[in-house]
């Protein structure tokens, strides 16, 4: 009852402001189309007849021919633009005024013929009173058509007024009756709170998890029917979505499982190649082999990264979590790209304030996560940048913080929310560089593994820093490790 009753109010302040704005176009239309255009034509017609009385003067003071072929045009003209303005006005007392104006005219050419005629027979002697009539029929020319554009003029201004005042009465009405649909309206924002937007909220908050990748999880909530049949709808497509991305899983784990025994064999038989084992090489034999060995180390890299994604997002991956010295894995981390860093003359900073920090970790694995944080930043950093990694521990907290960060081009705003999803490398390349899209998804995995979090923080062109925390582990246990 209550919609009903808002809908039919709704319905009522639409149809009063329609009502109202057909009121208001027909006004503005006709004062455009009719009224305004009117009054300019007539004014046109003013400024024709001054200049049929210029061109007038200068013939009878020079009897120059061109001057009269001028008056005749602007004549023609004058009677032409009367004629159109006659067959547009609809106004009983507009016409009396055009039609005074042509019988003025009419009179007034008469005037000049007889005084043309008696001028060429009396050798430029004009007729003493002839300039004298001549004004007076101009002055009452002037005078009609001035008057038929004060009445355009008055009805645009009669409109104007009109309009004001029925837009002020329609503003006041649609406010009122506004009001009155906004308070039901209250009312029933709070049945549909309940009824109908908290399931929405817990529908929508699904689908963020759904495109977040969580496909598993089938939301149980009391709806509406109409909801209901919506909600059954998502939780089967998050259901088959966690099929297909089984699938892919499991066919990527295969395929790159097949893959890493051939592709060891080619690197290691490119190797035996380099080490000139068969016999020696040429210089372009040697490029060439260079070349496919660090073609074929980096597809076994990447080979490894889906596979280890594979494990984590089955439950798969063994984890051997001891007490590890974090300032160890850090310079050997740093040591790894240390010939990259210098060809590209970028500086590498490992700072550790306090002392050696002792963290709970699988060393390999908290490896192989500055191993990724570190290659993404060189990537990125421009000739004569600097990567900083700095260790920070809280003792109160219990927690590690290491930081990572680099001078490069940075993270756009947009690219913020999808960096730590698989195969996502957003809008900033690195020259002359070329990734997979897996290194911070599986930094991810490892870190929240560890219990730990990892979040970015960048500013487009400030560069990138790269945070994550872990835990501290304790004193008595690092002392019988």
């Amino acid at each position: 009852m209550t919609s009903l009753i808002i809908i039919t109010v709704m319905g009522g302040v639409n149809i009063y402001a329609l009502f109202q704005l057909r009121q208001l176009t027909s006004m503005s239309t006709q004062m455009a189309s009719y009224h305004y255009p009117a009054a300019e034509s007539a004014k046109r017609l003013l400024g024709s007849l001054y200049a049929q009385l210029n061109s007038e003067k200068k013939y009878l003071a020079t009897r120059d021919r061109t001057f009269l072929t001028n008056l005749n045009e602007e004549v023609d003209e004058f009677q032409r633009s009367l004629q159109l303005l006659r067959g547009q006005e609809s106004s009983s007392q507009g016409l009396t005024l055009l039609q005074k104006t042509d019988d003025l005219l009419r009179e007034r050419l008469k005037l000049f013929q007889d005084e043309f005629q008696i001028v060429k027979g009396k050798a430029r002697q004009a007729a003493p009173d002839y300039e004298h009539r001549r004004d007076g029929m101009m002055d009452r020319m002037s005078a009609s058509i001035q008057s038929y554009i004060d009445l355009h003029e008055a009805r645009v201004s009669v409109g104007v007024t009109e309009s004001r005042a029925s837009a002020a009465q329609a503003e006041a009405v649609t406010e009122q009756l506004v009001l009155v649909a906004l308070v039901f309206g209250v009312g029933l924002a709070g049945i549909a709170s309940y009824t109908i937007l908290r399931p929405l909220r817990q529908l929508q908050g699904h689908i963020k998890q759904i495109g977040q990748g969580n496909f598993g999880a089938s939301l149980q909530i009391k709806a509406p029917a109409e909801l209901r049949e919506l909600v059954d709808t998502v939780n089967w497509m998050g259901r088959k979505l966690q099929e297909i991305d089984d699938m892919k899983t499991e066919f990527l784990a295969h395929v790159s499982h097949e893959l890493r025994t051939p592709m060891a064999s080619i690197q290691e038989g490119t190797h035996l190649l380099l080490d000139e084992i068969p016999g020696p090489l040429v210089q372009e034999q040697r490029t060439t082999l260079r070349i496919m060995a660090d073609s074929s180390r980096r597809l076994i890299h990447l080979i490894s990264t889906i596979l280890d994604l594979s494990k984590m997002e089955a439950g798969m991956m063994e984890y051997r979590i001891v007490p590890v010295d974090f300032q160890r894995i850090g310079e050997v981390s740093i040591n790894k790209v240390r010939l990259l860093a210098d060809s590209k003359h970028v500086q590498l900073v490992l700072e550790n304030i306090g002392n050696r920090s002792w963290v709970k970790a699988d060393a390999s694995r908290l490896e192989q996560v500055l191993d990724n944080l570190l290659s993404n930043a060189l990537k990125f950093s421009p000739e004569g940048g600097v990567v900083k990694v700095q260790v920070k521990p809280d003792l109160q907290a219990g927690v590690l913080e290491v930081t990572v960060s680099d001078t490069g081009p940075g993270i756009a705003p947009e690219d913020l929310p999808h960096i730590f999803e698989r195969f996502y490398q957003g809008r900033t390349k690195g020259k002359h560089t070329a990734g997979s899209g897996l290194g911070l998804a599986l930094v991810k995995k490892v870190v929240e593994a560890h219990g730990g979090r990892i979040w970015i923080e960048s500013e487009k062109d400030k560069g990138a820093t790269v945070r994550f925390i872990l835990r501290l582990a304790k004193p008595e246990k690092v002392g019988h490790a």
